[in-house]
Formats: C-alpha cells, structure tokens, sequence
C-alpha cells in the first residue's frame, strides 16, 4: 500500500466518522422529548393547538379563531397556567354563536347563553382549588370540534410528546428510536476512536501488493 493510499483510507474512516456523528445527532434531535398536560384525549384531533403559559399572569383564548371547518376553535385550544392567572375568552365574531360551558373538572366555566358580538369577553381567576384539568366546550359547536382545555398547577397527569412542543397531543417518540439513538452514539465514538488510532498508526508501515 502506497503512503497515497494510507491517505486515502484516512479520509474515509474520517468521512465515516464524521457520518457517524450527523446520524447520531439526527437520532438524538428525534429522541428529544418534552411533556404536555395529559388531556385524556379530549382535543385529539381538534384545532387550535397547545401553549404551555406557565409564568404569565394574564392570559387571552381566542372564541371563534379558524379551524375545525370554519371559525370553530379556542385557541389555543389547550393550555398550561399556574394558580392565579385569570384566563380571558375574547370573541372574534366570527362562527356564530359561542359560548363556555363545563365538561368536567375542578373550575367553574360558564359564560352563560351563546353570544356573536365581537369583543364580548368572559374572564376566570384559576385559583389553588382550581389546580388539575378542566375541560371545556362551546355548546352550539361542541359537536364540530369546538372544545378547550386548561391544565392548572404543576400537579396535573402529563404525557411525554415528540421535541420542542408546539402543537397539542403529538406522539410520544417510540422506544425503538430511543434505542436507535443510543446505539448510534456507541457506532459513532468507537468508528472516532478507529480513526484516530489509524491517524495515529496508520502511516507507520507499508503493505506489499
């Protein structure tokens, strides 16, 4: 084998290498993980999506934004608080009529009969004895999709999504990728170590054709 050669097998351990450690990342990006409010399914498959508003004192819903076929949606539709923030419901006049009533939980919701008039808001204080998951729905469009969530205090049910949050009830990242990752690791520090001792060694010795 040439020095040329011993070259050329240098750079490709190192290409390899440096292979190792893209797939490796992109398998540790997809193992990333984060937990939302466990909401038992109540907004599978609904729209208007999931803020964690932990730490804001104040916090606005939008009644009637776009979505579930037509101006139909809270939005967001599930979200996160602490005791002692008071959540304001603010009507976009558009959809109809809505309004806020209880499905289950600890709070209280109840904006009363279903109003179209843009601007009518509805406010509620989450207190301690509010903590846990309160669902709620708009009863002339609960049918259509047209429900809410709030999760209060740090001592609610919560479930483990796919990175960096965003949208609400996205799949839990499977064990099998979890494991992808953590062999991919191994692959890529022991082909780092290959090539370092062929870095090392390699130009040391000559091999007769």
């Amino acid at each position: 084998m040439t020095d040329g050669n011993v070259d050329m097998s240098r750079r490709a351990f190192l290409g390899a290498a440096a292979g190792g450690a893209a797939v490796a990342a992109t398998s540790g990006t997809a193992a990333a993980q984060t937990e939302e409010p466990d909401f038992g399914g109540w907004l599978d498959g609904i729209d208007g999506g999931y803020e964690d508003l932990r730490g804001q004192s104040e916090v606005t819903i939008e009644v009637g934004a776009e979505g579930n076929g037509g101006a139909l949606a809270f939005a967001p539709a599930g979200i996160w608080v602490d005791p002692g923030t008071t959540v304001t419901w603010e009507w976009t006049g558009e959809g109809g009529g809505h309004n806020v009533k209880m499905e289950e939980g600890p709070a209280s919701l109840d904006s009363g009969a279903a109003v179209a008039e843009a601007g009518t808001t509805y406010e509620y204080t989450f207190e301690e004895g509010d903590a846990g998951i309160s669902k709620y729905f708009c009863e002339p469009h609960k049918a259509l999709g047209m429900k809410g969530a709030v999760a209060v205090g740090g001592d609610v049910a919560t479930v483990e999504v796919g990175g960096g949050g965003g949208g609400a009830n996205l799949p839990s990242v499977p064990d099998s990728a979890k494991a992808l990752g953590v062999a991919t690791s191994f692959a890529m520090v022991a082909t780092l170590g290959l090539a370092y001792f062929f870095m090392k060694y390699g130009g040391d010795y000559e091999i007769d054709e």
